[in-house]
């Protein structure tokens, strides 16, 4: 899906988020998975190849425990430069609401051909992230695609969403972004775990 889909649904007069611009692919390829409280909280998955980042919507958002396979939905790719994108999308704006750098790192195929297993709808890769490790899967199926851990010394039961909510590059949780950036701090405390009683 072309940068041009990208720039098509944005207003960069309104919003904060990057200008597209193509890069070259950088010696190691850039992984980021941004907490995205939207018209609906999902987790947004992207992984950086041939100049663009690939972008999948993840509705319930990762999961380390590979029983439990998650759906990821394709969506347009972004610039490179998104990656680094933490803040508020205005509302009203496509996309508005709060963004956090939920994870981050880099990524390496498993596979010699990456743009045969994304036509073959079947990508292997290993993910060098701050909170995800490890060998993964995306698996196209008729509904959309399927983001599935396998088993490695780092697939485990724990249910990592709610274990490690805090920006992977701020520390902070989705509320507080929105009250940094001048958004909606209720909507935002929504995606953030409720408070011991």
């Amino acid at each position: 899906m072309p940068l041009r889909d990208y720039q098509r649904k944005r207003n960069f007069d309104v919003t904060p988020e990057p200008k597209p611009a193509r890069r070259a692919n950088h010696a190691q390829l850039a992984y980021v998975i941004q907490k995205h409280q939207a018209s609906h909280l999902h987790y947004d998955f992207r992984l950086e190849w041939n100049g663009v980042l690939l972008s999948w919507a993840v509705p319930k958002g990762p999961s380390v425990d590979p029983s439990v396979k998650r759906l990821a939905m394709q969506v347009e790719d972004h610039p490179v430069d998104y990656a680094n994108f933490e803040g508020v999308i205005p509302e009203g704006e496509y996309g508005g609401g709060t963004v956090m750098v939920w994870d981050r790192g880099t990524w390496e195929p498993e596979i010699p051909d990456v743009d045969a297993a994304l036509r073959k709808g079947d990508l292997k890769f290993t993910l060098h992230g701050q909170k995800l490790r490890g060998s993964w899967v995306l698996v196209r199926t008729p509904r959309g695609w399927l983001l599935i851990k396998h088993r490695d010394e780092y697939a485990s039961k724990e249910d990592i969403l709610v274990t490690a909510p805090r920006s992977a590059v701020s520390h902070k949780l989705m509320a507080a972004i929105a009250r940094e950036n001048s958004g909606d701090v209720e909507k935002a405390a929504k995606a953030d775990p409720k408070p011991a009683k």
